[in-house]
């Protein structure tokens, strides 16, 4: 019996097989991206540095300017162009407006890069200043995810409420209602599908609002607006487009404040739609590990209770989600000052019901978390 236990264990545990795939098709994703950027963006950067060959060769020769000279020109306006300076006017980068739109890309790392730190002192202050305002943001956004979840949950309860009254369900007691742990907020646990639509709708609506702002008042077509809002939203930040940088505006004053929510709806909007995406990609490892391991075993798998455990569309229950949210720092900190003092470390997690992670995705995935033992 025990050497069939020994032949029955896995060589790897659940959540290093589901880390080591991850890993796997992150890469292959990543190479399918480098494909398709490379054949799309390629021929054109092939057409541009033929055309500043031809453009350089034909201004040294008509203005019989030294090609040497000219290059180091070139370098120099490099440097002024790291610095903020431009060939148009722009807006200052380091008055207090400017400074002000700097930290606030910094804190919420989206990091344009059209203005950067060039003094010893700035670059010092900027990795004390953005180790904090970085970790006070990460808070502030899982804080805004719980809030959004806590919202959600009570449109869609008072929805599915509605739905049961209108298909017949009223009849039922008020009594047994109440008691029942469906009709209270706590045990409500919503589709993590309709999440991602509800979230997904309300970025949509927010980047095509700014988009629409942003193509009057920086001249930008439409399209490259979309882009700019998924790139500031996601906190990529290229730079190649940044909004609010001209020295004048009509309105200047009214769209700087609209620049500035927009991008806060963005980013929060944005970043809790990732977090509940993660969840969908979770599941979907999940239930590749589930057929890897039917298909290695070469035996019946309970294909309908893993689906309905794995693949279930609910999320993670507001009162959990909030219980959580409240006690996985401080459990983080007493498990490490256990390991500090080589004391027992508990499974917390699997005693409430949480793999013990902490922050957003840790916290709304443990709902869906992997585990043999049966609850």
């Amino acid at each position: 019996q025990a050497g069939r236990r020994h032949r029955g264990e896995a060589p790897m545990n659940e959540d290093n097989a589901r880390f080591c795939l991850l890993a796997g098709l992150i890469l292959l994703y990543l190479l399918c991206g480098a494909a398709i950027f490379s054949a799309l963006e390629h021929p054109s950067e092939l057409r541009a540095r033929l055309l500043w060959k031809q453009q350089l060769s034909n201004f040294t020769r008509r203005y019989r300017v030294n090609l040497g000279a000219l290059h180091t020109l070139l370098r120099q306006y490099e440097e002024a162009n790291g610095a903020g300076i431009r060939v148009d006017a722009l807006r200052p980068r380091w008055d207090f407006s400017g400074a002000f739109y700097f930290v606030g890309t910094v804190v919420s790392t989206i990091g344009f890069g059209m203005a950067t730190p060039a003094t010893i002192a700035g670059k010092t202050f900027l990795i004390f200043y953005g180790l904090i305002g970085c970790a006070a943001t990460i808070l502030f956004f899982n804080l805004f995810l719980e809030r959004i979840i806590t919202m959600l949950a009570y449109i869609m309860r008072w929805c599915h409420e509605r739905r049961l009254r209108c298909g017949g369900a009223g009849a039922m007691s008020s009594r047994e209602e109440s008691s029942g742990e469906e009709d209270s907020l706590e045990g409500w646990k919503p589709s993590v599908y309709y999440v991602m639509l509800i979230l997904g709708v309300a970025s949509v609506v927010i980047a095509c609002s700014a988009s629409t702002l942003y193509s009057s008042m920086e001249n930008w077509s439409y399209v490259d607006s979309l882009y700019f809002c998924f790139v500031a939203f996601s906190t990529i930040g290229f730079g190649d487009l940044v909004s609010s940088q001209r020295e004048r505006y009509e309105s200047q004053g009214a769209y700087r404040f609209g620049n500035c929510l927009f991008i806060l709806m963005g980013v929060c909007c944005i970043y809790s739609l990732f977090n509940v995406i993660s969840i969908i990609i979770k599941q979907t490892l999940n239930w590749i590990l589930g057929k890897l391991a039917c298909l290695g075993r070469r035996r019946l798998c309970s294909s309908e209770a893993y689906v309905g455990r794995r693949l279930s569309e609910e999320m993670i229950s507001v009162n959990e989600f909030m219980v959580s949210n409240k006690v996985s720092l401080a459990l983080l900190q007493k498990q490490l000052s256990e390991t500090a003092h080589q004391g027992p470390r508990q499974s917390y997690g699997h005693q409430n019901g949480f793999s013990g992670g902490v922050g957003a995705l840790a916290i709304m995935n443990n709902r869906l978390q992997e585990t043999s033992v049966d609850r």
